[in-house]
């Protein structure tokens, strides 16, 4: 598999034709690599989702690709932005390949298809929290019965085709790149950056009733009503008379506009 495109956009590009976990590799290979280190693989034999969920597909059906970032002077605090801002950079990418139906982030780490899933992401912390690598998976060839759910999708379903993978991980690249600069430029802030409106505005969770699976299976039911400062999801719970912030678990759509 060749990349001629995307390539160019990476500080350091490599392409295996299969791993264990290209998000391994790269959190292993961190201090030695510098920012905006690009590696993509052919197939992953230990690919997790949320929650160390096994994810898999077939060889060179999708785009397994992870990203390390390592931006200067930029607290941990400020990289929980940095999924949410890959997740918009892969609907901006998707959304270039003319797509007859609009694709949006689900908060907080997919990208969907009206209600399918087309690409996840997971990000990890470098070990001495120099940065962060950010690992995605983009369904390009799968025809709906090789998907691993039913409320799935890929590009070949949406298009009627399959477009190359260099074309679509250029374009994911391009979004990233420029998304990251702005934001490192602005010291990690997302209002400044503008990031956190175009979150916002490209979120289908926020204004929908949703069930969220916090750490220890705890539940609260509730409307989504907006996105933090910090990128946390402000949840109205059922009855409640405040909101509440969450920073990390599942969400469920309930209902949907």
């Amino acid at each position: 598999m060749e990349f001629p495109n995307a390539s160019k956009l990476a500080k350091h590009f490599q392409f295996v034709e299969e791993t264990g976990s290209t998000n391994t590799d790269l959190v292993d290979q961190a201090a030695n690599l510098p920012d905006f280190s690009v590696l993509v693989a052919g197939f992953q034999s230990g690919g997790r989702g949320r929650s160390g969920r096994q994810w898999e597909a077939p060889a060179g059906s999708s785009l397994f690709v992870s990203v390390l970032l390592k931006p200067k002077d930029l607290s941990p605090a400020k990289m929980s932005w940095l999924p949410l801002l890959a997740g918009l950079a892969i609907s901006k990418a998707l959304n270039e390949l003319q797509l007859e139906k609009r694709a949006s982030l689900k908060w907080p780490n997919d990208v969907l298809i009206e209600q399918n899933k087309i690409s996840g992401v997971l990000s990890e912390l470098v070990s001495d929290l120099s940065g962060v690598v950010i690992g995605a998976g983009i369904n390009i060839k799968q025809k709906q019965a090789e998907l691993p759910i039913e409320n799935a999708t890929s590009l070949k379903i949406e298009l009627g085709r399959a477009p190359r993978h260099d074309k679509v991980l250029a374009l994911y690249l391009k979004h990233l790149r420029d998304l990251y600069d702005s934001f490192v430029i602005h010291r990690g802030d997302a209002v400044l950056s503008g990031l956190r409106y175009q979150v916002m505005n490209n979120c289908q969770t926020l204004g929908l009733r949703v069930k969220a699976i916090l750490p220890g299976n705890k539940e609260v039911i509730g409307e989504a009503v907006g996105i933090d400062d910090s990128g946390r999801l402000i949840l109205l719970p059922d009855g409640a008379k405040s909101v509440m912030a969450v920073a990390a678990g599942d969400i469920v759509h309930l209902r949907h506009n």
